[in-house]
């Protein structure tokens, strides 16, 4: 059990180092971020797209997630889906455009997925980008951060 413990303590340690906290939600840098709180993950022409820590943690627990098709068109800006929590009912905009290649199917039995692990197991969509170029319309970590706090101290 104190080994368990230990490699907790490790594992926790490790990601310290690799995201940071600010405002108590945690923004990853590798990162880019819309200001209507979704998160993008480029990996050449292919982005994972999903919805922020500090999203999910304003939403509360997240009992529905209402998924586009696959072969669908988003378009940055633009509204593909819906998260449901048992406060409210937000739509979730693409940070990017192009094609659905595919969805994360485990959210229509397990939509809190999305509260517990928002940037890993709790993404939404994967998009076929159509526009790079639209990534610099984009915030990056140190900006989302900035964005995040100044909109809770105006709340």
């Amino acid at each position: 059990m104190a080994c368990r413990q230990l490699w907790a303590s490790r594992a926790a340690s490790y990601l310290r180092i690799s995201v940071f906290n600010r405002a108590f939600s945690t923004v990853l840098k590798d990162l880019k971020y819309a200001d209507s709180h979704e998160w993008v993950k480029v990996d050449g022409n292919s982005a994972t797209v999903g919805i922020t820590d500090h999203a999910q943690d304003h939403l509360g627990d997240v009992v529905y997630v209402e998924l586009p098709e696959v072969g669908a068109t988003v378009t940055q800006g633009e509204g593909f889906g819906a998260v449901e929590s048992v406060k409210a009912t937000s739509d979730i905009n693409s940070p990017v455009s192009g094609k659905v290649v595919e969805v994360n199917e485990e959210l229509s039995s397990s939509p809190a997925l999305v509260n517990s692990s928002p940037y890993n197991n709790g993404w939404i969509i994967k998009v076929e980008l159509s526009d790079n170029g639209e990534l610099n319309n984009l915030k990056d970590s140190d900006q989302y951060s900035k964005f995040c706090e100044e909109e809770d101290s105006n709340h």
